[in-house]
């Protein structure tokens, strides 16, 4: 059965987002840790689907930091997502640098924010191949775009039906399949909002939109970090 670890030192912190875990997938097992050495002895005795950690527990200010090296050291690919009271525009990208799959700041978000970004990350651990997936080239898929209209396409001959930033951002997806298009990149195509959380709620309307006709689809992936890649299917 898929298992989840909190790490967070904060009792009500830590109970919110079991909460919302549990309430999004009940048929996940949740453990809860409050300090650095009881979390890295049920990091050495349990295998985790995904652990979700903040950086300070305690008095440690760097206890986090000192956990995802211990998880990295295991070898098992094991996704970290980290929710701290640390700037985003600081701590993401040392986050990035040691192989954390995404960072949320407290008080930024809200439950939906947070429920999507945690079984994102969870998806994507479970579909991750052991070989880079190949390419995809633009037309090779069942997506048809009007490239320069950019309005109702069609996916396996019915119609999407999308906002026309998300069209946008569909059809920049599109036009690099099988490659990652980073945040900062999208952020072109955005008119208003041009930040990592927005971008992420233009994706995920598009992921409504194609599994309203198709609910199967899977066809748009999650690079934790870095931003998303069209692979259709």
């Amino acid at each position: 059965m898929p298992r989840i670890a909190i790490i967070e030192d904060d009792p009500t912190t830590s109970a919110q987002l079991a909460g919302w875990i549990r309430a999004a997938r009940p048929e996940l097992v949740v453990d809860q840790w409050f300090d650095r050495d009881a979390a890295e002895a049920a990091l050495l005795r349990e295998r985790y689907d995904l652990v979700v950690l903040d950086i300070e527990l305690g008095r440690e200010r760097n206890a986090g930091v000192a956990l995802i090296n211990e998880i990295n050291k295991q070898g098992l690919g094991t996704p970290v997502l980290v929710v701290s009271a640390m700037p985003a525009a600081i701590y993401r990208s040392i986050m990035k640098a040691l192989d954390a799959w995404d960072y949320l700041q407290k008080t930024t978000f809200d439950e939906a924010e947070f429920v999507e970004t945690f079984l994102d990350i969870l998806r994507t651990a479970r579909l991750r191949e052991p070989t880079p997936r190949a390419a995809t080239r633009a037309g090779d898929d069942n997506l048809q775009l009007d490239p320069l209209k950019q309005r109702t396409p069609m996916w396996r001959g019915q119609r999407i039906n999308l906002p026309l930033t998300a069209q946008r951002i569909l059809a920049t997806l599109h036009a690099r399949a099988g490659e990652v298009v980073s945040y900062e990149e999208l952020f072109d195509v955005v008119k208003s909002g041009r930040n990592r959380d927005n971008v992420r709620k233009h994706v995920a309307t598009i992921r409504d939109a194609f599994r309203d006709v198709d609910p199967g689809f899977d066809g748009v992936e999650n690079i934790p970090m870095r931003g998303f890649r069209w692979i259709g299917q």
